[in-house]
């Protein structure tokens, strides 16, 4: 298909970018959804840096579950920063991190695991959930958000709980547990390439400028609502 001159132009400025800057360290935000991912992407955009699509990024949440991250890889050839699915998934900062030498990585965190789950069980619920209740497996299949039953489908990869209780307390909130002590292991004799970040903290915002080494006259994060967001793109 042609492409008009408005099209081209982009395509001619993306490709420029990608070849100036593919081999540049990146930043990752590695933390869990609904650990202020949003308000980091926010906040990386003020800064100036590049940040990566993110729906064709949650697309390629089906490669990881193969363990296959070359798309994954490849795709981070076309911006400086990327969040949220696959890249808050296990193992995938461990091939982005061979794949992209001197490259940083933020795990945003909550207060508390509870606090996380809370978190992800109200923004499921105000998504997809009927009448006020927690999503069933019948709702997450009949989700419309990238395709219709691709909520369910992530469930069942992201998740060991069982089919009729897919946010199980305990399992959903040992699996935030596990991640975030993997990554802290994994780091564990790089401190300066790992930034464990919690947003709602009043320097939060000047501990990622110092990790990133950037200036900003800004003191606090951009907040985002992204439940509003999500139905917006539906």
């Amino acid at each position: 298909m042609a492409l008009n001159k408005k099209q081209l132009k982009k395509y001619i400025k993306e490709r420029i970018w990608k070849l100036q800057n593919a081999n540049k360290p990146k930043v990752f935000g590695i933390g869990n959804n609904k650990t202020g991912t949003t308000s980091l992407k926010n906040a990386m955009q003020d800064l100036g840096f590049k940040v990566g699509k993110q729906r064709p990024a949650e697309r390629m949440h089906h490669d990881w579950a193969k363990r296959d991250f070359e798309p994954i890889v490849e795709f981070c050839k076309t911006a400086e920063f990327f969040q949220d699915i696959p890249f808050s998934k296990p193992f995938t900062f461990i091939a982005l991190d061979q794949a992209y030498p001197n490259s940083k990585f933020i795990l945003t965190v909550r207060d508390n695991p509870e606090q996380w789950y809370n978190s992800l069980t109200k923004f499921h619920t105000k998504l997809w959930g009927k009448e006020g209740k927690m999503p069933t497996k019948e709702d997450l299949k009949e989700a419309t958000y990238i395709y219709k039953g691709w909520a369910w489908e992530m469930s069942r990869y992201d998740y060991e709980t069982p089919e009729n209780e897919p946010y199980n307390k305990e399992i959903l909130i040992q699996s935030y547990i596990d991640y975030n002590r993997q990554v802290k292991d994994y780091f564990r004799y790089r401190q300066n390439d790992l930034l464990i970040l919690n947003v709602s903290k009043p320097t939060a915002y000047q501990d990622l400028c110092e990790f990133l080494g950037v200036k900003s006259d800004k003191k606090d994060f951009p907040w985002a609502n992204k439940t509003a967001d999500l139905k917006k793109r539906k």
